[in-house]
């Protein structure tokens, strides 16, 4: 009798509660791509104007304020000495790592000396985008900045920097 019951209410839950496999259809995540029967995610690219043409618009008061991020570890005034980085008065058309006095890594210790780079817009925007993509092995542990408009702001602030 108890065998009977057991097997009874097995049936009756199996009937109440069915649990079908979920259609793969159900929710669509936008961005994702169904391709067979593996999800392939689409590569959404977000398309940034060219940084000469932010720097149009570019705010160097916005640009100051943004660069209080920076002020643990670099200094902005003419003449101040490194600090974890170096001082940044006067970077803009600068070689790359040439400031004096500073132990740069040997990255971009490599971009500058060996490569002949300067800080220009493009290498700063760059840079400032993500310094570990721009220069992998860099000491800088910023992330950087995501918003290009922020980036601009930034370079129009250390342009006006002038020695």
């Amino acid at each position: 009798m108890t065998l009977l019951i057991v097997i009874g209410l097995q049936n009756l839950s199996e009937t109440l509660f069915s649990v079908a496999p979920a259609d793969a259809d159900a929710y669509i995540v936008e961005g994702v791509l169904a391709d067979g029967e593996s999800a392939v995610v689409a590569a959404v690219a977000e398309i940034e104007p060219p940084i000469s043409e932010l720097l149009q618009t570019a705010s160097v008061e916005k640009g100051g304020r943004i660069a209080k991020k920076c002020l643990s570890c670099h200094s902005f005034e003419a003449d101040a000495p490194h600090r974890i980085g170096p001082a940044l008065h006067g970077i803009v058309g600068r070689n790359i790592a040439t400031a004096s006095g500073f132990a740069y890594s040997k990255t971009l210790s490599g971009l500058g000396g060996e490569l002949g780079g300067i800080w220009d817009n493009e290498t700063l925007n760059a840079f400032l985008k993500s310094p570990q993509k721009y220069a992998p092995g860099t000491n800088m542990s910023f992330i950087g900045l995501r918003k290009a408009k922020d980036r601009a702001d930034i370079i129009a602030y250390l342009t006006s920097l002038k020695n």
